[in-house]
């Protein structure tokens, strides 16, 4: 059922992409993809992909503009290459905050990498936790965008005392999100109001609708970049009386001085998946807990080739 199925990776998240092959019981697709001196990218698939179901494994983080260049080629070579289907399996889906023309004279980029994946000849695209669910609709062709809130939701339901617990929004954006969690949760939910200041990615936290007050707060994002504002809106919620503050975010982006911040702040644990790998510092980071979607991804990947539907992975 899964011969003429081949998972491939570049080099954004080799870990990640390891994991996701052992879960589907599929090995790795045998590919190179390295800088030429000159800074020029190459790829080349070193296995026969004719008429093959191809996935490639490569979330677009840092350093991004290489990790979007390395997918970008491999999906050009694998479609030079005969392969009959070309799945971007894309985790983290960088430039996804630039998703509209919210200031006058700029880009909308999300919208643009969309286009450039398309046009290399991406036949589909399989994402998590994006920014936005208007990114879907920026493709033409199929979207299938998962959410790491069954994951998260689990861990807390077994790891965490869930007797007087609120979900946090950071900011209003974020309000469909926290409101599912606290649902799966079965406890209260709590919104507050952020308001970036520029395009330095600073924010003001101007109000918090909702009861904290002696509650443990667990605050749900899609993204952690700095931390200045989650870690703003942590001090908030203990300044507003909450007994405890976890986080929990997708995507670990961790930019700057974001594990110092981290440190500094009274958020007690940061829950991250894989999707973006960490470098020694951030590992090290005791505040930092790291969960696995690789198992998520396998069978993501396993449904989309037998043509089955995803529903089961949203529970």
């Amino acid at each position: 059922m899964f011969s003429r199925l081949k998972i491939f990776t570049c080099n954004a998240n080799v870990k990640l992409a390891n994991e996701v092959a052992k879960h589907a019981g599929v090995p790795l697709g045998d590919a190179s993809v390295f800088k030429f001196s000159n800074d020029n990218t190459f790829v080349k698939i070193n296995e026969n992909v004719r008429g093959a179901d191809t996935f490639i494994i490569q979330p677009t983080c840092f350093p991004v503009n290489d990790s979007l260049m390395e997918l970008l080629i491999m999906i050009d070579a694998l479609k030079r290459a005969s392969a009959k289907n070309i799945n971007c399996v894309v985790p983290y889906f960088a430039y996804a905050r630039s998703d509209k023309k919210d200031q006058p004279r700029v880009p909308i980029t999300a919208k643009l990498v969309a286009d450039l994946l398309t046009v290399a000849g991406a036949d589909r695209v399989l994402c998590m936790d994006l920014h936005s669910q208007q990114i879907q609709g920026f493709f033409n062709i199929p979207v299938d965008h998962l959410t790491s809130l069954p994951l998260f939701s689990r861990y807390f339901s077994s790891h965490l005392d869930l007797t007087n617990v609120v979900v946090v929004s950071p900011d209003t954006g974020g309000t469909e999100r926290a409101r599912e969690m606290a649902e799966r949760l079965n406890c209260d939910l709590a919104i507050g109001d952020k308001r970036r200041t520029g395009n330095d990615g600073k924010t003001e936290i101007m109000n918090l609708i909702g009861e904290v007050e002696g509650k443990t707060a667990i605050l749900i994002d899609d993204i952690i970049d700095s931390g200045g504002s989650l870690c703003k809106m942590a001090n908030t919620l203990i300044a507003k009386k909450a007994k405890k503050v976890y986080a929990a975010c997708a995507h670990g982006i961790l930019s700057g001085n974001a594990v110092h911040n981290l440190e500094e702040s009274p958020i007690e644990k940061l829950y991250i998946t894989d999707s973006i790998p960490l470098n020694d510092e951030k590992l090290k980071c005791k505040k930092i807990v790291q969960l696995s979607i690789a198992e998520m991804l396998a069978i993501a990947i396993k449904k989309i080739h037998i043509e089955e539907s995803l529903s089961i992975l949203f529970r």
